[in-house]
């Protein structure tokens, strides 16, 4: 029996070297991931909402800067750090008002392989390309958001980095700036994550069994760190364990807004529905003790929908006919170029060319854009700002 047991450190240990290795293979030259992606001129005056003339003429009277030809002569594209620029300079930023608050969007569902890192790191790359400030907070010890960083949690990541400082029983620290890391995106922000982190959730249980006024001072704590660290973010997305457990606790009454992945599959709704049950009796035992759980915005979002998958459509309606307006109306699509962005530490925003077809990565990407600018636009309807109507919404009405 030993030597089984044995045979898994083995494993975790030779998994861990692989992961380093492929990671380094994504990386190379420098190990570091670095960001390629370029926008045209069109998908950049698309993007800050204004004509290709526009931008032209600010390059021309010399209020921007025109992106360095290549050997042969062509544009290369702007960066997102170029997007970032012009934004200021052409007053198409989307930040909130310094009044407005920031939106802390928990990422949560109990039931694991429903995408919920995925989803949290493509949403965080897509508030990023439309302009906001955003911070990833990694919560969960598996730190498999950290991963689609670019970070390795083994070889990466100290302890010290994590949440764990500020969230232990013994804190070394007092607020939660130590842990903020740069990623190679210019306006995302991370506080990374590793197995260790799990070491709170044992702290923090045992505490509890002499009383929960411990745990209750940790669900404020958290609370209470993330709103200092978050009145220099647009948008804060939490990424908690797949489970009910002390940090999800705590991630789950510092959210003001809940996001709930989750595959069109039976077991998946059924989990869900439990998980929701479970969410229900939770709120109302922290607010009888005085924790407030308050949500601007409630929503699920169906993931991994395979459209030419018939149980796909026929559990889809049924999230419809059960949720009705909470689930969101457009799923996001299963897709292969997703599942190879992933092999890469990557998301498809971080493609600077299609790793499948040109097709599928174009269908992905407009469908992950519809996906994400839904979850947008309750953001900044919590900030009072309407979305801008449609074409056929101003002739034919809402």
């Amino acid at each position: 029996m030993s030597s089984e047991v044995e045979r898994i450190a083995e494993m975790a240990q030779a998994g861990e070297k692989m992961i380093e290795r492929l990671r380094r293979q994504a990386f190379l030259p420098e190990s570091r991931k670095a960001l390629a992606v370029r926008y045209g001129i069109a998908e950049a005056a698309s993007l800050l909402g204004c004509s290709t003339n526009r931008i032209r003429m600010a390059e021309e009277d010399g209020r921007l800067p025109p992106p360095l030809p290549t050997e042969n002569g062509r544009r290369p594209g702007y960066s997102i750090e170029a997007l970032l620029n012009m934004r200021e300079v052409l007053g198409a930023s989307p930040a909130r008002a310094p009044l407005d608050v920031p939106a802390i969007i928990a990422v949560q569902n109990f039931k694991g392989g429903v995408g919920k890192s995925t989803v949290t790191t493509h949403l965080a790359h897509y508030f990023a390309v439309q302009g906001y400030r955003v911070l990833v907070v990694d919560c969960d010890s598996q730190a498999t958001t950290t991963t689609l960083f670019g970070f390795n949690p083994h070889f990466n990541i100290r302890r010290e980095q994590t949440l764990y400082p500020y969230l232990s029983i013994d804190p070394t620290e007092h607020d939660l700036f130590y842990a903020v890391q740069k990623t190679p995106w210019p306006n995302v922000d991370l506080i990374p994550s590793n197995l260790e982190l799990f070491d709170v959730e044992y702290e923090l249980a045992a505490a509890g069994a002499d009383g929960g006024s411990v745990l209750a001072t940790r669900f404020r704590k958290l609370k209470a760190g993330l709103a200092d660290l978050a009145s220099n973010y647009d948008i804060v997305l939490l990424d908690p364990p797949p489970a009910l457990g002390t940090i999800s606790l705590a991630v789950m009454q510092a959210a003001n807004a809940l996001l709930v992945p989750l595959a069109a599959t039976t077991p998946d709704f059924c989990s869900t529905v439990q998980f929701l049950s479970m969410m229900e009796q939770v709120a109302a035992q922290l607010t009888q003790a005085g924790i407030e759980v308050h949500y601007d915005f409630v929503r699920l979002i169906c993931s991994k929908f395979d459209s030419n998958d018939p149980s796909h459509a026929m559990v889809r309606q049924i999230m419809e006919q059960t949720f009705g307006p909470a689930l969101l109306p457009v799923a996001i699509l299963e897709s292969a170029e997703i599942s190879h962005a992933a092999l890469r530490m990557m998301t498809v925003y971080e493609l600077h060319q299609p790793i499948g077809t040109a097709k599928t990565h174009k269908r992905c990407k407009t469908n992950l854009n519809e996906t994400m600018a839904q979850i947008e636009a309750l953001v900044r309807r919590s900030w009072g700002v309407a979305s801008p109507a449609s074409a056929e919404e101003v002739i034919n009405g809402p």
